[in-house]
């Protein structure tokens, strides 16, 4: 069944709201000891597509300031995934899709930010 909501032109961005989704479903339920851990997935996943549709609609230093964003907290949410995976609180094959996706929407958002290709920080 396809969406009813219109699309958005940036791929980065549909990929980093499958992602996003993945991940904010992942944490639902993550015991109360990791509670903060997943309020920050929720935090971190949900600003990258945001981001990213936010600089879409800029131009000049403040798109590229909103793509960098996008960009850490693509690295920031890959980094809770997987410690909520190391401590077994959420799904392990669920995480490492959410984490494969977002590691796309960083490639493409590290182009948007260096179009000529630049590689000073690629991580």
């Amino acid at each position: 069944m396809q969406s009813a909501l219109p699309k958005n032109t940036l791929v980065a961005h549909s990929k980093a709201l499958e992602a996003a989704g993945i991940s904010i479903s992942l944490v639902t339920r993550v015991p109360a000891p990791l509670k903060s851990l997943a309020d920050q997935v929720i935090r971190s996943a949900s600003s990258v597509p945001a981001n990213l549709t936010e600089g879409h609609g800029r131009v000049g230093r403040d798109r590229v300031h909103h793509w960098r964003i996008a960009y850490a907290s693509a690295k920031e949410v890959d980094t809770h995934l997987r410690l909520l995976t190391q401590a077994g609180a959420i799904d392990k094959v669920r995480a490492a899709t959410a984490i494969n996706l977002f590691d796309q929407v960083r490639a493409m958002t590290w182009r948007l930010i260096n179009p000529k290709g630049r590689l000073e920080n690629p991580g």
